[in-house]
């Protein structure tokens, strides 16, 4: 590689302090599709693009109410669009020109704000079924239905007036949402969610047919007292089997589902002839997307033989390499963008060793993040020291205040120890002083939960061992480097800690996380402390109900919206001050708010961040003008892109 460039990339990321790291965790490799293979044995250049995702598909399509897998939400968003208020290619909300005629805002006299939004007239299901406002407010209709919390969707209803009473089976009206006529509807938002920072997207629905959520004939009504579905009744087991309809899929982006196979896991989605285009009018000329699955190990050279032709978000310092000598020899380019998420360690804070939060700092202190960043990234990054991207404007507003505020949790084994001995970990397995092997505490019942690592002596007390298990998905050279350089380490050893690195699909890992029992029962069983896996954040960074407690809001505590199953009530405020505290357009009250949440996460360290990262996308140079960054991803670019 020509070293003038290999030279102004490294300074450009240490300029940037840009760290690095994948996207999300890596599962298996599938079968290459079969249209990859036909094209790069006959050299024949065909209008499409294969994406390999990092990410293995598991085909759940259900509006991220459930799950969202990085590689279904790229699927979803091809094939799902015309939401009524997007963002653009910096990262702002702006009115979708394609489906909106006009909104208009008014505040109650109750302190209610209600958005009223017309719709155009001539928009159409991928299907030619024609959209008008009762498709938008279906949305809500079934969103905010009692089945789909039957069936573990996670929708929060405090925002929108009457949803918490309609999703409780109270009333068949959601008075909150009305449909005015057949192009306009309204949504009226509760007085305690007003201001709320990001204020313009509480007009946003979209249209989805009534028809693949459920078998009856329903339609939308609205009497005066709310919008209601009519015809029949939605059911779990219907609304369940609508997140996996792949055949004659309908919807309404600018690509169509035309083929998902489920035993290698590639989806195939081609132009949809009834798309009006996106925000700015713009229709797709690529005709045919493939997603197939991106091995690690081999995906830089299906990359050079054509059996991939978009790579998204490169991240692993060699990987950048290889990218960057394929565009100096020819045939390929790259693109690269600062990040908007971060890699992390994720801890859960309600059981085991990692409900400490002094173990919780100690794996911090055992882990040298600078190092562990220039393995991975190999001059591409550095380490953050909070849950956001350095692509952040709030970020880079801040960098000198988080500077003097935040803990670096610089390496240090005698800081992990310091911190373990100051929260008990003093004993050995018999409740002796504790002198070598792993460390011990004495904890309370309560503490001890179902923990199957405890130990009950003869005088009653229940010992704790600091044994943390560790979900690990297969595959993934972050796992790799973190087995090598924390879980078995000497260091790590040295300060009494045993973590268990257990190794599985990206899919049971999330299971496991978000302890979804209805993928089976184990998963619904506390038994993962700990989980290496990365965030993406879009335009708006809210991260309410995110952090709420069992005390503050015990309902969505106990529906799993707080996946780290904190118990901070000050990091539970932070976060709802900083988006319903401040009005829209307050940047700087917003700013502020957000520091403060920033610095209490990282005493209270729910998560070890581990790298945010300059971002290379690497593609075949068939590909034009097609530019992503971190608020404008491959979905939303493509439509501008075309192939020679």
């Amino acid at each position: 590689m020509n070293n003038f460039k290999k030279l102004v990339s490294v300074s450009l990321a240490a300029l940037l302090l840009v760290a690095c790291g994948n996207n999300t965790a890596q599962t298996p490799t599938s079968s290459d599709a079969p249209e990859a293979t036909a094209e790069a044995q006959s050299g024949e250049v065909k209008n499409q693009i294969i994406y390999g995702s990092t990410t293995e598909l598991s085909g759940d399509l259900g509006n991220a109410w459930w799950t969202n897998n990085a590689s279904d939400k790229t699927l979803r968003d091809l094939i799902d669009d015309y939401d009524v208020i997007v963002s653009n290619q910096g990262g702002q909300f702006v009115e979708n020109e394609s489906v909106v005629e006009s909104i208009e805002s008014e505040e109650n006299a109750d302190g209610t704000k209600t958005f009223t939004v017309k719709i155009k007239e001539g928009l159409k299901y991928n299907n030619g079924d024609p959209i008008t406002a009762a498709d938008y407010v279906a949305y809500a209709l079934v969103q905010y239905s009692p089945v789909v919390k039957e069936d573990g969707g996670k929708v929060a209803t405090d925002t929108v007036v009457g949803a918490a009473a309609y999703q409780a089976g109270e009333t068949k009206e959601l008075s909150g949402v009305r449909l005015l006529d057949d192009m306009t509807y309204s949504i009226t938002i509760s007085a305690d969610y007003v201001p709320y920072y990001f204020e313009e997207t509480y007009a946003s629905l979209r249209p989805i047919a009534l028809k693949q959520y459920s078998s009856s004939s329903l339609t939308v009504k609205d009497d005066g007292n709310g919008a209601y579905l009519d015809g029949g009744e939605l059911t779990k087991e219907e609304v369940d089997a609508s997140r996996f309809i792949y055949k004659d899929r309908i919807s309404a982006g600018p690509y169509q589902l035309v083929d998902f196979d489920q035993a290698a896991l590639t989806a195939t989605v081609k132009i949809n002839p009834n798309y009006a285009g996106n925000f700015e009018g713009v229709k797709p000329s690529v005709e045919t997307i493939i997603i197939k699955k991106a091995n690690q190990e081999t995906m830089m050279d299906e990359l050079k033989t054509g059996s991939i032709d978009f790579l998204s978000a490169l991240t692993d310092g060699a990987q950048v390499n290889v990218a960057l000598d394929m565009e100096e020899n020819g045939g390929f380019k790259t693109v690269n963008y600062e990040r908007n998420g971060y890699g992390k360690l994720m801890f859960q804070c309600d059981f085991g060793p990692t409900q400490f939060k002094e173990v919780r700092h100690a794996i911090a202190y055992l882990l040298d993040r600078n190092e562990f960043a220039n393995q991975f990234c190999q001059g591409y990054g550095s380490v953050v020291d909070g849950p956001y991207g350095l692509a952040m404007w709030m970020y880079q507003e801040s960098k000198e205040e988080l500077g003097e505020k935040l803990n670096s949790y610089a390496y240090s084994v005698d800081s992990a120890i310091a911190t373990l001995e100051e929260g008990g970990w003093t004993l050995n397995e018999k409740g002796e002083a504790y002198e070598s092997g792993i460390r011990y505490k004495e904890v309370t019942a309560e503490e001890a939960g179902d923990y199957k690592h405890n130990v009950t002596l003869a005088d009653g007390r229940i010992l704790m061992p600091l044994i943390i298990e560790w979900s690990s998905s297969e595959g993934n050279s972050v796992s790799e480097l973190l087995a090598v350089m924390l879980a078995n380490g000497d260091q790590t050893k040295q300060a009494g800690v045993q973590i268990n690195q257990n190794v599985m699909t990206f899919d049971d890992l999330l299971n496991y996380m978000y302890r979804d029992a209805s993928q089976g029962e184990q998963y619904g069983v506390k038994t993962y402390g700990m989980y290496n896996l990365a965030t993406n954040f879009t335009a708006a960074y809210d991260q309410s109900y995110s952090f709420v407690t069992a005390t503050s809001n015990p309902e969505y505590y106990e529906q799993g919206y707080n996946t780290n199953f904190t118990d901070d009530e000050l990091l539970d405020k932070l976060s709802m001050d900083m988006v319903y505290g401040v009005e829209a357009g307050d940047d700087e009250a917003y700013r502020k708010v957000w520091v403060d949440f920033i610095d209490e996460w990282n005493d209270y360290l729910p998560e070890v961040p581990l790298y945010s990262n300059i971002y290379y996308d690497a593609m075949n140079d068939k590909i034009n003008d097609l530019e992503c960054n971190s608020l404008f991803d491959f979905q939303k670019a493509v439509v501008y892109a075309s192939v020679e």
